[in-house]
């Protein structure tokens, strides 16, 4: 629910209110309109009448939000939320990417892959130091060896780094360590664990459950900005069907949908949407030219020899190449109408 109130309201006027609605249970949380102030309301509003607000002179109008997500959707943040990552910002228009390899395994390979993503232009180094595997028997992380060569390599090359969350017990060491917390598919939702991250106000990627609707999605997000930090970033990892050619099946039509549902941010991630390094470019001009904010891949310089992954990771080589073509591909769907549409379509064909 949100009360928009008239304009003039003095700041004594607004606590009052402020006071009331928080008397009955619920919280509010206070944005500024054009030229008037709007306060969200942040609770079970199911019960609360609309026209309990209407007594006060200063109050506008109410409108009820009618989806289940309330601080995620639009109609509760009309512009678009930019979160900040460093001297970075995820949001903005701008086209992020996120690079490195699915696991750490070493010092060197960590830091010969950091250098080559930097060079390439990267804006975020990934690397997970805790893995959640299918099998018990696979390569489960370096744990906190990881997470400190991980630190290191960002403050080295200046480049802030993102990992992965796998449970509460790590929550303290891993947020002392990263610029961004991951949180996994197979834990979009694990609820306690969204609930614990309301108590930073680090960057929160989350990615897409593998059977999870859009909704389902948003609702994660929902837990996560109740919780006390709105600071989240959706990401596009494809989810199961019944074919498997590919690891997943990429949902592309799901940016255009958080675009209108969300205020939230939403970057695709074509290595784990595919499962194959051969079809990371094309996905990721799709995903570009659909409207992403960005875009996750895994580098590794030896992908024959990588602990994890190795069939959808791109060799650095690869990866500047692939810099350049989606970087062309946004700038040509973002850049206003200097060129005609004739013009733009032939430059986006010639990129493509």
């Amino acid at each position: 629910m949100i009360i928009v109130l008239k304009q003039g309201t003095t700041l004594e006027e607004k606590r009052k209110i402020i006071e009331n609605v928080e008397d009955m249970g619920l919280k509010v949380k206070i944005m500024k309109g054009a030229s008037q102030s709007i306060l969200g309301l942040i609770g079970e509003t199911a019960k609360v009448e609309e026209s309990a607000f209407f007594g006060s002179p200063h109050v506008e109008k109410v409108v009820r939000i009618k989806v289940p997500y309330k601080m995620a959707s639009r109609a509760f943040h009309h512009t678009d939320s930019v979160i900040r990552v460093g001297k970075h910002n995820i949001g903005d228009g701008s086209l992020t990417t996120i690079a490195g390899p699915c696991c750490i395994e070493s010092r060197e390979q960590l830091f010969t892959i950091a250098a080559e993503v930097k060079r390439s232009g990267a804006h975020i180094l990934r690397g997970g130091a805790y893995k959640p595997r299918t099998s018990p028997y696979s390569f489960q992380g370096m744990g906190e060896e990881g997470l400190k060569l991980l630190r290191e390599a960002g403050d080295q090359f200046d480049i802030p780094v993102c990992t992965e969350l796998m449970s509460t017990d790590e929550f303290e060491l891993v947020e002392s360590y990263t610029d961004i917390i991951q949180i996994g598919a197979r834990n979009m939702q694990n609820f306690s664990l969204l609930k614990k991250l309301g108590s930073t106000q680090k960057p929160i990627l989350l990615k897409r459950g593998m059977s999870a609707t859009i909704e389902e999605f948003l609702m994660s997000a929902e837990y996560i900005m109740a919780s006390g930090n709105p600071n989240v970033i959706l990401c596009e990892r494809g989810i199961r069907t019944f074919e498997n050619y590919t690891r997943n099946t990429l949902d592309l039509a799901v940016v255009c949908a958080i675009k209108e549902l969300s205020h939230l941010p939403i970057i695709i991630d074509p290595s784990h949407a595919t499962g194959r390094w051969e079809l990371i470019e094309p996905i990721s001009k799709a995903a570009v030219a659909v409207g992403c904010d960005g875009l996750m891949i895994e580098v590794h310089h030896e992908p024959d020899k990588a602990l994890s992954d190795g069939p959808q990771s791109l060799k650095p080589e690869k990866f500047a190449k692939l810099m350049n073509r989606v970087r062309h591909i946004h700038d040509v769907c973002h850049e206003e109408k200097k060129t005609s549409d004739t013009e733009s379509v032939a430059i986006l064909h010639a990129v493509i």
